[in-house]
């Protein structure tokens, strides 16, 4: 077994090895059910794929109009509230947030399905969307609370600066000030954060997915730490850490798109 392995070599040749194999697609094999690592995890995929979507569009919904309006009615009663709702967003534990839920909407009301992506065999659109609606909820509102802390300072940062001032002055429309000049300006330190978060999404909403035994890679992960299912998760590690390059690579164009003194600099 060290022999067919690889484990007889040095250590410098098992990794390059590995790492080989890795660039070409050769995952290897699971443990627990001997199948090939990459079908296992692109079988998984969509699914995951789906969640994070849903849940980003869902956040940036939440998001801008959140952040906008307590920067602009800063210390009144909206930026109050939003202030509390986005420290108790972040503070509370994503899995109690979805034990939460699903005592209220599944358990208690029973509007909605505990957990799975559809009922048991089989199920229509409206079926699947009811599955998705408790872990997408569970992912925006995490996501969103700490996003509109973000944008809501960078939007008081871009408000007082001279360009606004002027423009303010020229007697453009506040709507033109705020979500054309401002607003493009204040995007980018969201768009950095966004994008870090998002790899981090796609590589497995762990707790979420769990907690929700939503069948994507986040609940394989799991799978795959209880069995010590190795192979499983090194790939799994692997495409975290390459999304997470990824994005950061992505986040900066998006960065420099946005704010042209970024590219300049």
């Amino acid at each position: 077994m060290r022999r067919a392995l690889g484990l007889d070599r040095p250590l410098w040749q098992q990794y390059w090895t590995w790492l080989l194999a890795f660039a070409r697609g050769d995952w290897g094999y699971s443990f627990s059910d001997g199948r090939p690592v990459a079908a296992r995890i692109f079988e998984r995929m969509p699914a995951t794929l789906e969640l994070v979507g849903v849940s980003l569009l869902c956040a940036v919904a939440l998001t801008l109009p959140a952040g906008i309006l307590a920067a602009l009615r800063r210390g009144r009663w909206f930026d109050r509230v939003t202030t509390i709702a986005s420290m108790a967003g972040i503070s509370v534990p994503g899995f109690w947030l979805g034990l939460l839920l699903q005592m209220i909407f599944a358990v208690g009301l029973g509007w909605l399905p505990s957990s799975g992506r559809t009922t048991p065999g089989g199920g229509d659109f409206i079926d699947h969307l009811q599955h998705l609606v408790l872990p997408a909820a569970v992912l925006a509102i995490v996501l969103a609370s700490s996003w509109s802390r973000y944008l809501r300072g960078s939007m008081l940062d871009t408000l007082s600066l001279p360009f606004i001032v002027s423009a303010r002055a020229r007697g453009l429309p506040a709507r033109r000030v705020v979500l054309r000049h401002a607003l493009r300006h204040a995007l980018g330190p969201l768009v950095a954060v966004a994008t870090v978060d998002a790899a981090l999404l796609v590589s497995g909403a762990v707790v979420t997915e769990s907690v929700f035994a939503w069948p994507g890679l986040g609940s394989l992960f799991t799978e795959a730490l209880a069995r010590r299912d190795y192979t499983v998760l090194m790939a799994l590690l692997m495409l975290s850490a390459t999304a997470v390059v990824a994005f950061n690579v992505v986040a900066d164009f998006a960065h420099a798109a946005i704010d042209p003194r970024v590219a300049a600099s």
